[in-house]
């Protein structure tokens, strides 16, 4: 009973944090008809500020850390978003009136990462003075990619098959290469590195880190508006998108999580990082994955999984796995 008062307190707590209270602010001002607008070029840079900081901190900490320590943790990133791909797969694929296109294209969305929640989720971590290895946002493209390519490379081989072919070959090399190339990983990957191979500390402490509370409830304004304008798009496709965008963040978090706390008793893994782990684990992409999947599966319908990840699975990975992870960590390691 009392981890259940202490879930839902912490819960409502996130209500009065600015990073949830300016995500449900957008959406708000969306359902009453406001005109309130981001410029797309301000929200871009918003993303690219956070990234240039995320990285910037992670390569630092790389540069003056133990590579090897991170290893295993990026193996298990690895195998986590391959694993939300499989697990579309045999769930939502197999529900009525789902195509296999569509629900490969969502689950793939699912297992890439949401820059915006992982910066969420790194806020509340700093404000409840839990510690991680600043490396550990650098596990992003190690969950990233992987899901990306595994569900482009079976949803090719389906609509392969499906058309009379026999399951030709689908091309790795080139959906690495557009994830890569994409915004949100480019930009963090170039602040992984000139964080790893020069002295930006003094940038980063003068700019980067004192904008990035800030630039992040901007941010969140921007997805609560697009989050409640992309909810209408999902009332087009299955209503089997809205549950599964709803309970699988808390599944993949969980996923996460185990995997994680291996870790720890194996590597020695932060509980911080354990934490920071399910909290990307649970997030669903926003910025990178969706036009890489619309090259890499262009018969599945956008509505779907943008419509799922957005509209569902965004604000409750914020909202809701967000807080039950830091308490399923404060639990667990009596932090």
């Amino acid at each position: 009973m009392d981890l259940l008062l202490s879930f839902f307190h912490t819960f409502l707590t996130q209500f009065q944090t600015p990073t949830l209270a300016f995500l449900l602010g957008g959406m708000l001002a969306a359902a009453l008809g406001s005109k309130l607008d981001i410029p797309d070029a301000i929200y871009r840079f918003c993303v690219f500020m956070l990234l240039m900081r995320i990285g910037i901190q992670g390569g630092m900490e790389i540069r003056d850390g133990d590579i090897g320590a991170m290893l295993l943790p990026a193996l298990f990133s690895a195998v986590i978003g391959m694993t939300i791909v499989v697990l579309g797969w045999l769930t939502l694929a197999r529900m009525r009136g789902v195509r296999m296109d569509d629900a490969l294209a969502t689950a793939g969305l699912f297992g890439a990462v949401s820059a915006s929640t992982m910066a969420a989720g790194m806020f509340m971590l700093e404000d409840a003075g839990i510690e991680f290895e600043a490396w550990v946002p650098a596990l992003y493209p190690f969950m990233d990619i992987p899901a990306l390519v595994l569900a482009i490379v079976l949803a090719n081989l389906y609509l392969s098959k499906k058309n009379g072919g026999s399951g030709q070959r689908v091309a790795i090399w080139p959906i690495v290469k557009e994830s890569l190339q994409g915004p949100a990983l480019s930009a963090m990957l170039l602040g992984l590195a000139i964080g790893l191979f020069t002295r930006p500390e003094a940038v980063f402490e003068g700019f980067y880190d004192l904008l990035f509370r800030g630039l992040l409830t901007v941010l969140m304004v921007t997805m609560g508006i697009e989050a409640w304008q992309r909810l209408s798009e999902l009332r087009k496709v299955a209503h089997w998108y809205i549950a599964y965008a709803f309970v699988m963040p808390i599944v993949h978090g969980l996923i996460g999580f185990g995997l994680g706390y291996v870790a720890h008793l194996l590597v020695g893994f932060s509980p911080g990082g354990v934490i920071l782990l399910a909290i990307i684990a649970a997030s669903s992409s926003d910025i990178s994955g969706p036009p890489t999947l619309r090259a890499g599966i262009p018969t599945a319908n956008p509505s779907s999984y943008i419509g799922s990840s957005t509209g569902v699975g965004t604000p409750v990975a914020i909202a809701i796995c967000i807080p039950l992870f830091l308490i399923l960590g404060q639990v667990v390691f009596d932090l």
